[in-house]
């Protein structure tokens, strides 16, 4: 009989309180290698919530409470332990909005890359355009590397987030809404690089959008808010989510009745 393979990131009794409210509430869910795990829901369920723990974000939110235990390949990261610095290379987020840095687009890319230790220019420089390559950024940019990053279009800018997300090589990329503040078009090409990334890294994407889940998600958890707090109610394969599920609050949302 094989033994199943361990999850890359496993979560268990996860509770989150901001001062005296408690934000989500004993959350249990395991994401497998190379897999998308889409988490929907509606707004204020606690989703981004539970994304900002996956790489301890939460750490800078001042009155933060995080209970319970959060393993990446086994290793707590919750430990006052953890290198957060190198956890936060190996867990990369790309927000809701794009934020490049204030620099060059070129510099976006090549400024994290030296302050996680790529100290030779030329091999900055090399990962920098092999990485706007992957993302389809390359074409578009290669004749204006110098120029300020906020000159890109708003879609632009989120794959040149994505882009220097990836050149720090992360095991596990995190997604909050990154195609709410796009256009259709350029949501399309994002949501394409996302789907690509499947199988090479572990993707959590937060997402409103169902249909889009349904298109890329492997695995989808679905989280409600009761008086407040949020919950996860229903946690499994995206057919089964979608096609059977088995909460009554699941069915609703999925039918749209809900949320």
């Amino acid at each position: 009989m094989e033994t199943p393979n361990p999850p890359r990131l496993e979560v268990n009794g996860l509770t989150v309180r901001y001062g005296g409210q408690t934000a989500i509430r004993a959350v249990n869910l395991h994401v497998q290698r190379g897999e998308v795990l889409a988490i929907v829901g509606p707004s204020g369920c606690g989703k981004s919530t539970v994304l900002g723990c996956l790489n301890r974000m939460t750490d800078l939110v001042e009155g933060a409470d995080v209970q319970g235990s959060i393993r990446l390949d086994g290793q707590e990261i919750l430990a006052p332990s953890i290198d957060v610095q190198r956890l936060r290379r190996r867990v990369g987020l790309i927000a809701q909005r794009p934020n490049p840095f204030p620099f060059s687009i070129l510099r976006n890319l090549t400024f994290p890359l030296r302050h996680h230790g790529v100290t030779r220019r030329s091999e900055r420089h090399s990962i920098a355009c092999d990485t706007l390559q992957r993302v389809g950024l390359w074409h578009e940019v290669k004749d204006r590397l110098h120029q300020p990053a906020h000159l890109l279009s708003g879609g632009q800018q989120q794959r040149l987030c994505l882009a220097r997300a990836l050149a720090l090589q992360p095991e596990v990329l995190l997604l909050d809404e990154p195609c709410s503040a796009l256009d259709p078009i350029a949501s399309g090409v994002v949501e394409d690089l996302v789907a690509s990334l499947r199988g090479e890294l572990t993707v959590v994407i937060v997402t409103h959008n169902l249909a889009q889940a349904r298109r890329i998600a492997d695995a989808v958890a679905v989280f409600w808010s009761d008086d407040g707090c949020g919950r996860l109610v229903e946690h499994g394969r995206a057919a089964q989510i979608f096609q059977a599920p088995s909460h009554a609050i699941t069915q609703a949302y999925i039918a749209g009745v809900r949320g």
